[in-house]
C-alpha cells in the first residue's frame, strides 16, 4: 500500500483533525485518477494540520463491476456522511449525457448532500461539473452551453481579497475543460460572489455563504488535474469524434502544450497512433500546482479555523453550565 492509499484510508476519527469527505461522481475511466489527484493535493497541501480523506460515492451513478470492485473498502455511500463527522467536502462533476441533470438517477441523492452540508459542514468545495449542478439545486441557476469547449490552462484575474488566495498573486494559473458557463450576472443577482475570473470575462471562482451556514466554494475549472489531464482528456475527445460521437474536432487545449508539440499533432491528422506517441510524450508549458497547493493549503486552513471556533464556543458554554 503506497502513501497515497494510507492515506485515503484515514485510520480511526481523531475529534483534533480536519476530516474531509471526497464524494467523488466521475465516470469510471476517470475515477481513480481524480480520487489520486484530490488525495495527492491534501496531503502536500496539509502543512501541520491532520488532515484525514474519507471516499463517498452516490448510488444513483452507474458503475461497471471493475469500478465497483476497486471501490469495495475504499468508499463509503454518501447516504452516512451525516454519520461520518465529516468536517469539509469536495464534490466532483458525475457523468453529463447531455440531458437535463434533474432527470439523472443520482439527483435525489445528490441534492440531498448538497441540503445537509449548507449546515453540516465548515466548507464545500463543488468542483467542475458539481459547481453547475449545485447553483442549480440551491438558486435554479442553468448553466449555459459554449459554442466550443473550454480547453487549456487560462490565468485567472483576482477580482475580489479572499483568505483563499493568500500568499497568493493576482493571476493564478488554472487548467479547464467545460462545455458550459455560469454567467456573472446569475450569481450576483443571487448573491453568489465572484473571486476571479478568466480573461474572456468567465467566471473561475465564486462563492456561497449565508450566514452561519457552511461556506460553499465553487470551481468551474480544475486546479487539481494533474499535468496529463487536459491531453488524456484531448485525446479522448478526438476518439470520440473519429468514431462520430462529435460533430466537430476538438481543439488542441489552449496553453498547454509547446508549439512545437502543437505543431506535430497539426501535422498527424487522423493518426491516432501517431497523436497517442506525441501526447504522450510532451511536456506541458506550465504548471499550476504551486498555486492549487497554495489555495487548497488556505481552504484547509479556513476550515480548521472554523472548527477550532466551534470547539471553544462549545467548551465556553459548557463551562458556564457547570458554574
Amino acid at each position: 500500500m503506497n502513501r497515497v492509499e494510507n492515506f485515503l484510508l484515514g485510520g480511526r476519527h481523531n475529534r483534533s483533525a480536519i476530516h474531509v469527505g471526497l464524494v467523488n461522481n466521475m465516470a469510471d475511466a476517470d475515477m481513480r485518477a481524480t480520487e489520486l489527484q484530490f488525495a495527492k493535493l491534501l496531503k502536500e497541501s496539509a502543512g501541520a494540520l491532520d488532515v484525514r480523506l474519507r471516499l463517498f460515492s452516490l448510488r444513483g451513478i452507474a458503475r461497471g463491476e471493475q469500478a465497483r470492485s476497486r471501490m469495495d473498502g475504499f468508499y463509503d455511500d454518501a447516504a452516512f456522511l451525516q454519520a461520518a463527522n465529516i468536517d469539509a467536502l469536495i464534490v466532483t462533476g458525475a457523468p453529463d449525457d447531455g440531458g437535463d441533470p434533474k432527470a439523472q438517477a443520482y439527483w435525489p441523492e445528490l441534492t440531498q448532500l448538497i441540503d445537509w452540508a449548507e449546515t453540516g459542514t465548515f466548507s464545500t468545495l463543488f468542483s467542475g461539473q458539481a459547481a453547475a449542478a449545485g447553483v442549480l439545486h440551491l438558486d435554479g441557476i442553468a448553466a449555459r452551453p459554449l459554442h466550443r469547449k473550454l480547453s487549456g490552462v487560462f490565468p485567472a484575474m483576482r477580482v475580489e481579497d479572499d483568505p483563499l488566495f493568500f500568499g497568493q498573486t493576482l493571476t493564478l494559473p488554472v487548467p479547464h475543460g467545460r462545455s458550459h458557463e455560469i454567467a456573472e450576472a446569475d450569481l450576483s443577482q443571487r448573491g453568489y460572489r465572484v473571486l476571479s475570473r478568466l480573461p474572456s470575462g468567465q467566471v473561475d471562482i465564486f462563492t456561497r455563504e449565508p450566514a452561519g451556514q457552511s461556506r460553499f466554494v465553487f470551481l468551474q475549472g480544475h486546479p487539481e488535474y494533474d499535468r496529463a489531464t487536459l491531453g488524456r482528456d484531448y485525446l479522448r475527445d478526438l476518439e470520440r469524434f473519429h468514431a462520430g460521437d462529435l460533430a466537430a474536432a476538438p481543439a488542441i487545449p489552449e496553453n498547454y502544450f509547446d508549439r512545437a508539440t502543437e505543431n506535430q499533432l497539426s501535422e498527424a491528422g487522423t493518426d491516432m497512433a501517431r497523436v497517442r506517441e506525441i501526447v504522450a510524450g510532451a511536456l506541458t508549458l506550465q504548471s499550476w500546482r504551486l498555486h492549487t497547493g497554495r489555495l487548497f493549503a488556505n481552504w484547509l486552513t479556513l476550515v480548521a479555523a472554523a472548527k477550532a471556533r466551534r470547539t471553544t464556543s462549545r467548551s465556553v458554554h459548557t463551562r458556564k453550565r457547570a458554574s
